[in-house]
């Protein structure tokens, strides 16, 4: 029987800690229908006996505390919403009994923005890392020597496992599921709780926002005219001349400053821009594509499909605002 340890960590989410424990609970059923022994032994542990969450909105009370678990074979870190330095400080008394159980041979499973306090511990040193789309840059700034995989769902390295996307932790738990119990086990807990398993990238959820929390003023500047610009063919020349940067120099900087190329800065702003046209417009597609300075269709086709994972018709099918009668 594996031993599983969801942790109830401050600013922890209700949602991330009940949804892990009954995910793993079913398979338990599941099991127990087909005759077999249960898999799993699930507990929710904390630092104390009684937790409050989301501002004292829930209390729950743990199966055991920290300090009785001296071995357990799956961690669970969930997720955690807050101010990320705050909750790290805040959860400092797990860091050592993490970093033993690992040390000793336990998984660790971290869910969506769970990894801010998973990179705390050192433990992520080395490793690549998914998390929320939206909290990418904020990661990179207090994490910058951990890289993440942009619009990954899963990793999967060395017994440590993380995810991005506040629901797609579901789909990391599958994973785990299958990795103990087997491809038709993931499968028939995808079908019961109705969990796209198929599903592998942030993509197409992402909102494309560039990192500005940097200290170079002239790569500021020419993010904010790439991005109030979008209609305009943008030579990099031309915006080096505008600020008063050499091209090599600016180039270095604009990389170092944002995490993309200015090639790569100007494309995804030009993608966002179509995309928020695919959702509530009514041009043509070609049309959104003209206007944001592309002659070649097919050479936009693909960069959309590059950074949004899906094509420019299937993302207007899939988000458009659909109008019903009644």
């Amino acid at each position: 029987m594996k031993h599983i340890s969801i942790l109830a960590l401050q600013g922890s989410t209700m949602t991330s800690l009940d949804g892990t424990y009954q995910l793993f609970s079913r398979i338990n059923d599941f099991l127990k229908y087909k005759g077999e022994s249960p898999f799993y032994k699930i507990e929710i542990v904390g630092g104390a006996e009684e937790i409050l969450l989301n501002g004292g909105l829930y209390k729950i009370q743990v199966h055991r505390r920290i300090d009785e678990i001296k071995k357990t074979g799956l961690i669970v870190i969930p997720i955690i919403c807050g101010d990320f330095e705050m909750m790290i400080k805040a959860n400092t008394p797990f860091v050592q009994w993490i970093k033993e159980q690992y040390h000793y041979g336990a998984e660790i499973a971290c869910l969506c923005v769970g990894s801010f306090f998973l990179a705390s511990t050192g433990l992520l040193d080395g490793k690549k890392c998914a998390t929320h789309w939206a909290s990418k840059n904020e990661f990179q700034v207090l994490f910058p020597h951990i890289e993440v995989l942009e619009g990954s769902i899963i990793t999967d390295e060395r017994g440590i496992y993380t995810s991005g996307g506040t629901y797609s932790y579901l789909n990391l738990l599958l994973h785990i599921i299958e990795k103990h119990l087997g491809r038709e086990m993931s499968v028939l807990a995808s079908k019961m709780f109705e969990i796209d398993i198929e599903r592998k990238s942030q993509n197409q959820f992402a909102i494309f926002m560039g990192q500005k929390r940097h200290n170079d003023a002239e790569v500021l500047k020419a993010q904010e005219f790439i991005e109030n610009n979008p209609e305009q063919k943008l030579a990099i020349k031309e915006v080096c001349l505008r600020f008063g940067v050499g091209r090599r120099t600016f180039e270095r900087r604009f990389k170092k400053a944002t995490g993309n190329s200015f090639i790569e800065y100007m494309q995804r702003v030009k993608v966002e821009s179509v995309k928020k046209e695919l959702e509530t417009g009514h041009k043509t597609i070609n049309e959104l594509i003209f206007e944001v300075g592309y002659n070649d269709i097919n050479a936009f086709r693909k960069i959309f499909k590059k950074y949004v994972g899906i094509s420019p018709i299937d993302y207007r099918n899939k988000y458009k605002v659909q109008y019903f009668p009644g």
